[in-house]
């Protein structure tokens, strides 16, 4: 199978390959075969890329893909209400049917603007049921997705055999694979900790884990002292904690995330991006909650360059492509696979309206889709060189249906939690 992307503007993400003003990109077998100028493929189906920018798909590495129904509820909402009202008011209530239609619904908009590949972080492990249904939703898309189950959120423990079990229903590296969402060792102790690296290792798992500081404590150090640190961790946030302790993820080889809608939105601080550019990591990108901020990658790159250019001036819009692709796909241990429009690596590739009012004239490719990009721009997305949205619209997905059952999922929910859906929703947390 042989498909020719002709006539766009290539902006591949890999230096060896560099950028084109008007170029072609040859798929077969799903893996990209060549980039240049002008190629011959007169046995290739052809897609018309004029008017087009080609570029890799985005690579969201931390979303909690199943708060879905909730989207909007939460604009207001600092950490601790947020806190209170997703894990305390809400997640009780669902049922793994709700899971289900919160992680379809959201893994299908983030392939709609141009998320090829996503870890879905999942905490809302009520039972076995709750984790198949998440699983089940995002096989039932057609993008690359890492379920990153967090078991035992909320106290449950040990949770190893559930962690085995889910790890035998997803093994190897298909579209779907698996990822260990660490509790930290705040909450369970530096001795679970380290049990669940020796799981995540023994199963062949990377693994994720929120963190932060609120200036007194010391996380990253604590773990960097019992040797905890690991090049197959990422860590998200992590506002607060020290520009040594950055070093210190550094020299170990970890990765990290960035969600600065979020974080600035409920209060974590500034984010971290330019820090971790000093200390020699390279920061990723990422979504976190749909019921707090937008579910594209657009309006996140747009958000973290804003905040860091009017902290020091230091980002360049092509920094904040890397943090979404290539760098992001390290993170998840697929830089080999994808992030970039490399001959070898999977055609997860996204098209992009180079001729909407919005973006037109697009000068610079790089700064457009930064400081203009949206999800309207999407035209067409592939996904290991498979077509999952065309023109405009996803392949093959009845979303009329699929509204239907996630508004009466959502409405199902808030009436067993007793709360409105007219905006007055303000949940109230202890410590405000």
């Amino acid at each position: 199978m042989r498909t020719l992307l002709t006539g766009g503007t290539v902006v591949s993400m890999d230096p060896a390959v560099g950028d084109l003003g008007r170029g072609d990109v040859l798929i077969e077998d799903g893996v990209i075969a060549e980039v240049a100028g002008r190629i011959d493929a007169p046995d290739a189906e052809v897609i018309d890329a004029t008017d087009r920018i080609v570029m890799p798909g985005f690579v969201d590495n931390h979303r909690h893909t199943w708060q879905t129904q909730f989207r909007g509820a939460g604009a207001d909402w600092t950490f601790p209400q947020w806190a209170v009202a997703m894990h305390g008011t809400v997640k009780p209530q669902y049922r793994p049917e709700d899971v289900y239609l919160g992680t379809l619904l959201g893994r299908l908009e983030a392939l709609h603007s141009g998320v090829t590949t996503m870890l879905d972080w999942f905490h809302c492990a009520l039972s076995p049921e709750h984790a198949d249904a998440a699983v089940a939703a995002l096989r039932d898309t057609a993008g690359r997705s890492i379920f990153c189950y967090g078991a035992g959120w909320g106290g449950t423990d040990p949770v190893d055999a559930e962690i085995r079990r889910v790890r035998a229903a997803v093994p190897g590296d298909g579209p779907v694979t698996l990822a260990l969402g660490l509790r930290g060792h705040e909450d369970t102790g530096m001795q679970t900790l380290a049990r669940e690296l020796a799981l995540a290792a023994e199963l062949g798992l990377r693994t994720s884990v929120h963190t932060g500081s609120d200036g007194t404590a010391r996380p990253i150090a604590d773990l960097h002292r019992h040797g905890l640190l690991r090049d197959t961790t990422t860590f998200v946030h992590g506002n607060g904690i020290g520009d040594d302790e950055l070093r210190m993820l550094a020299d170990a080889g970890c990765s990290v995330s960035v969600s600065p809608d979020v974080e600035l939105k409920m209060g974590f601080g500034w984010p971290l991006t330019g820090r971790m550019l000093a200390a020699g990591l390279r920061p990723t990108l990422s979504v976190d909650d749909t019921p707090s901020a937008g579910g594209d990658m657009f309006s996140t790159m747009r958000t973290a360059y804003a905040v860091q250019r009017g902290l020091d001036g230091t980002l360049r819009s092509r920094d904040l492509l890397s943090f979404t692709t290539l760098d992001a796909a390290a993170s998840c241990g697929l830089a080999a696979r994808t992030g970039s429009i490399t001959p070898g690596k999977d055609a997860d590739l996204i098209l992009l309206r180079t001729d909407d009012l919005t973006v037109f004239p697009v000068t610079d490719p790089a700064g457009t889709i930064v400081s203009a990009g949206h999800p309207g721009l999407v035209d067409t997305v592939l996904v290991a060189g498979r077509v999952v949205k065309r023109d405009g619209v996803l392949v093959d997905v009845d979303l009329a249906k699929l509204r239907t059952r996630l508004l009466e999922s959502r409405d199902r929910i808030a009436a067993a939690a007793g709360i409105a859906l007219d905006g007055s929703w303000q949940p109230r947390a202890e410590s405000e």
